[in-house]
């Protein structure tokens, strides 16, 4: 199966790659899968000519989109710019994808949903965008279907270390360098999230395109959820340190881009599917110790 990852030098593309090639490695050379990855430099998605010359020259059995505008307030100020590459670059993929009947895999955001609920979202709740880059990042949603074959995986605060990234990138990456620094570190204590370590998003992509399960949207996040103040607490734990915490409500802090008070997402589709995800706890400890 040839895999084709684009958006292959952030933080998950990098992610997928090593997940793909650790999977051939030690499986030996019968296993079917080669991965070419693609960084913006190699191809526009934004360009729709090049994405369907590209991809009908080297001819994916599946294509892995971890492209994206990730700057949330920005977008705000920049709603084009964010519809370029979450949404009419999606577009694109899908339909290259269509074209050579290939598998589409899309990763989407726990932003499509307003935050305005008490328990974790299922897939089958109705988002309801609150922002630029949301209302992007459901569109994008809505035109990965095009590709008729695909998967739209929705991911959530991403965290851990990929090779030749100093230093992590992200929130998490955040509170537990000014841990282990013993500077203050402000988390809100009524953001409720259920957080994302990246190999784990990766293994469950690999193992949801080997299984062919049925298309569709899935949550593909740590199970479990908990607030911003209450990982920081159990990373201090981990670490074996007295935390200097900062908590804050959401209403303390003046943010551009509203964000979801409440956005945790049950994975149970995704475990139903046979793909099970650990929980946050044993995902932050994975990744302190790769430190």
């Amino acid at each position: 199966m040839r895999i084709v990852v684009l958006g292959a030098r952030g933080q998950l593309g990098s992610a997928v790659v090593q997940e793909v090639k650790k999977a051939k490695e030690a499986q030996g050379a019968g296993l079917r899968h080669d991965v070419l990855a693609f960084g913006h430099q190699d191809l526009d998605v934004t360009d729709a000519r090049a994405v369907q010359v590209e991809m009908a020259r080297v001819r994916p059995d599946v294509i892995v989109n971890c492209t994206g505008y990730n700057a949330v307030d920005l977008s705000e100020d920049r709603p084009v710019e964010a519809l370029r590459l979450n949404a009419f670059a999606v577009r694109n993929m899908a339909r290259a994808a269509a074209a050579m009947s290939a598998m589409l895999v899309h990763y989407s955001s726990d932003f499509v949903f307003d935050g305005e609920t008490d328990r974790p979202y299922t897939e089958d709740d109705r988002p309801n965008p609150r922002s630029a880059y949301a209302a992007s990042k459901l569109l994008g949603e809505w035109f990965a279907e095009d590709a008729r074959q695909f998967y739209v995986l929705r991911v959530e605060s991403l965290f851990g270390r990929v090779r030749d990234e100093r230093p992590p990138k992200g929130t998490v990456a955040a509170i537990v360098s000014g841990l282990v620094a013993g500077t203050p570190v402000t988390v809100f204590s009524d953001r409720t999230v259920s957080p994302t370590y990246v190999f784990d998003a990766a293994r469950a992509t690999l193992e949801l395109i080997e299984r062919r399960a049925a298309p569709g949207v899935y949550h593909c996040v740590n199970s479990g959820h908990t607030t911003w103040a209450d990982f920081a607490r159990e990373a201090a734990r981990l670490l074996e340190v007295d935390p200097k915490l900062k908590v804050v409500s959401v209403a303390d802090v003046q943010l551009k881009a509203p964000r979801p008070r409440y956005c945790a997402l049950s994975n149970a589709k995704l475990a139903a599917a046979g793909v099970p995800m650990p929980t946050w706890e044993n995902a932050l400890a994975r990744f302190i110790l790769e430190d």
